[in-house]
């Protein structure tokens, strides 16, 4: 059985409520683990033993929907991570791309470009299956980082009926603190 997918309400609610100072933060460690596993992935792999990234690459591109993109766009980043063969930096990452993937590829939420996001992931591909691990880094922190500014940027764009839900989940938060 599937987990739920979540609503274009929670989600919205969800983005409403982070600080642009938490998507930073967010930012900065989703593009240590990716970049890192990116790189040991690069490291690690035998380049006589081809791995399924590609496959995962076109099954991405193919994909239809948020639910689909959602998972195929996952499966990518998580089958790097178990390249790398750092079970820290697998379940990092899984507990990242659960965060960040269902705002990345909700209608109506960030605009992120299949196409972008497919020529970035060949890069990976080659990057990694070549053994070019300084080039796996490089494009997998560019990825995540275009991935985020994305996602800020659709923070930005949610309606002024929204804009103040993040200083009330503050106020709320720091409340239930004392």
């Amino acid at each position: 059985m599937k987990a739920p997918f979540p609503s274009q309400h929670s989600l919205r609610q969800a983005l409403a409520t982070t600080s642009i100072v938490a998507l930073r933060d967010l930012a900065d460690e989703h593009a240590a683990i990716s970049a890192s596993a990116a790189r040991l992935a690069a490291l690690r792999s035998s380049p006589a033993r081809p791995t399924r990234l590609a496959e995962l690459a076109f099954r991405a591109r193919e994909a239809r929907g948020a639910q689909d993109l959602t998972l195929s766009d996952s499966r990518f980043h998580i089958e790097i991570a178990v390249l790398s063969q750092s079970q820290r930096l697998l379940t990092a990452e899984q507990r990242l791309q659960s965060e960040i993937t269902p705002l990345l590829w909700s209608e109506g939420l960030a605009r992120v470009s299949a196409h972008d996001a497919f020529t970035d992931h060949l890069a990976l591909v080659m990057a990694i299956e070549q053994g070019r691990a300084d080039d796996a880094w490089r494009v997998a922190e560019a990825h995540i980082m275009s991935n985020i500014r994305a996602i800020v940027a659709a923070k930005l764009a949610l309606p002024e009926s929204l804009q103040g839900i993040e200083e009330t989940g503050r106020a709320a938060n720091s409340r239930s603190k004392l």
